[in-house]
């Protein structure tokens, strides 16, 4: 009992109650405490980490990290080159992940992104209650109530950054006769074997990647064929391009555009029926294994009876521009779940937000909206009216948020020189006349140049600047463009 009486957080009031310890909780928490706002935060887990304590189940991220680079650890312009380290407010909070990775690649494995968390939680001195399991929501008029393992938590606002980690499958026929992505078993178990994966999304070039080394032959379907323009320019792009590059070799690896149909027991393996969508015919496919690689949904509860609508086959929370829920007020998502907010989604290209170098831009935002809904006034950045021009196109140069989230975080400038990242879908629809918003965007050719929108009277011009072949938009052509625009 005197254990559990020095854990901080006991049940009780509060005005916010972070749920969850994987990335985007803790960032989510830091934040609050730095706007300092009084929070509970808890965790059915025993020490922080999240789903980095279990997946990726091949050890290896998709997301990349250069321990030197051409900036200084510890700083912001650093965070272009450290997409898994949290964000601080102090140096020694900053780029925990570096320091730890053993260079023998350039993305982190797993147990490094795990220790790299934790190095941020003690540094920081981010708490949590831990072994504290959340178990059901009820409101009580306008408080939502959270009974947990320990007891209830009262507040005005939640946010769960649970993760998207529930196994999902598609509702394919006899798809129950097949291990999910999350019960893959060591690759040496595949040796020899003729293993179909079903998806052609993360998880599912990710076994890929795994097993070619152990596996006769790997056979990757679904109906969308993968958008090689786009991946090639993305973070993912280490993970797909070695199947892709086996199937155009003729390697082994076949990555096949077809519906699965239906999954058969055939012998001592499978029997796949299927239908080409890119190139139509039927297929059959007889293998040794199948692993469904069809993903996963957040861990919601009994959230939807509260009234959380979700979207993506009711894998994903449906989000307002600032991650709450766009049907239960109060409710928001951190982390990975904050994905549900889809932004403008301009040419088709979606937001970074299932991924950390994403969602710990919009956690640090999400406090502050946070903040503000509890009447705290936070301190804004100031720029001077003959500054605003070199101001933006230095942040449309440099600012790691602006690149990380691009069509979807915005620097935003007020009429009143108060400056702010702010998603750039909310500011489109409220505009603040006299106020302008930068972002960079990418086209579905892959180009990379600044976006401009300026607000006057309530209606918002667009005006796209033409590409850098250095990306370096502080030169005298932009200065003069976005003179005449402002």
């Amino acid at each position: 009992m005197a254990r559990v009486d020095e854990r901080p957080f006991p049940p009780g009031d509060y005005p916010v109650v972070v749920v969850g310890s994987g990335p985007g909780g803790l960032q989510t928490s830091y934040s609050l405490r730095r706007l300092g706002v009084e929070h509970a935060a808890i965790s059915q887990d025993e020490a922080p980490g999240g789903m980095f304590r279990r997946f990726p189940v091949f050890q290896r991220l998709l997301s990349w990290t250069k321990p030197d680079a051409p900036a200084e650890r510890g700083t912001r312009e650093y965070e272009w080159y450290d997409h898994n380290s949290l964000l601080g407010d102090e140096q020694a909070h900053q780029a925990t992940v570096p320091p730890l990775m053993d260079r023998a690649f350039f993305v982190p494995s797993r147990p490094e992104m795990q220790a790299g968390l934790e190095s941020f939680a003690d540094k920081a001195a981010v708490d949590f209650r831990y072994g504290c399991r959340w178990e059901s929501t009820r409101r009580e008029g306008d408080d939502l109530v959270l009974t947990t393992s320990d007891g209830d938590y009262r507040c005005r606002f939640a946010v769960f950054a649970l993760g998207v980690t529930d196994p999902w499958k598609s509702p394919i026929r006899g798809i129950e006769h097949v291990p999910h992505y999350a019960e893959t078993r060591a690759p040496e178990d595949y040796r020899g074997k003729r293993v179909f994966v079903i998806g052609k999304r993360n998880s599912g070039f990710e076994l890929a990647d795994g097993l070619e080394p152990w596996a006769r032959q790997v056979v990757l379907g679904s109906p969308r064929p993968v958008s090689t323009v786009i991946l090639a320019f993305s973070t993912v792009r280490a993970r797909y391009m070695q199947p892709l590059e086996d199937h155009q070799l003729g390697g082994g690896t076949l990555a096949v555009d077809a519906a699965i149909e239906a999954i058969e027991p055939a012998g001592d393996g499978f029997r796949i029926h299927a239908e080409g969508t890119t190139r139509p015919g039927r297929i059959d496919f007889e293998v040794d294994e199948v692993i469904a690689a069809t993903g996963f949904r957040t861990p919601l509860r009994d959230l939807t009876e509260l009234g959380v609508a979700t979207v993506g086959q009711g894998r994903i929370p449906a989000l307002t521009p600032y991650w709450e829920s766009a049907t239960a007020p109060g409710v928001f998502f951190a982390g990975n779940a904050s994905q549900g907010a889809a932004g403008l989604r301009k040419h088709g290209v979606a937001a970074s937000s299932p991924a950390v170098y994403g969602f710990r831009y919009n956690a640090r935002v999400l406090a502050r909206h946070v903040a503000e809904r509890l009447g705290r006034t936070v301190p804004r950045d100031r720029v001077a009216h003959d500054e605003i021009v070199p101001y933006l196109l230095r942040e449309l140069t440099r600012a790691p948020e602006l690149w990380a989230q691009k069509s979807y975080l915005a620097r935003v400038v007020k009429s009143d020189g108060g400056s702010e990242i702010a998603p750039l879908a909310d500011w489109v629809d409220r505009p603040d006349a006299g106020s302008v918003a930068v972002a960079v965007e990418m086209n579905d050719e892959g180009a990379i140049y600044p976006a401009v929108y300026v607000a006057r009277e309530g209606d918002v011009q667009e005006h796209l600047l033409p590409p850098d072949h250095c990306n370096d938009f502080e030169g005298d052509e932009y200065r003069r463009e976005l003179t005449d625009l402002l």
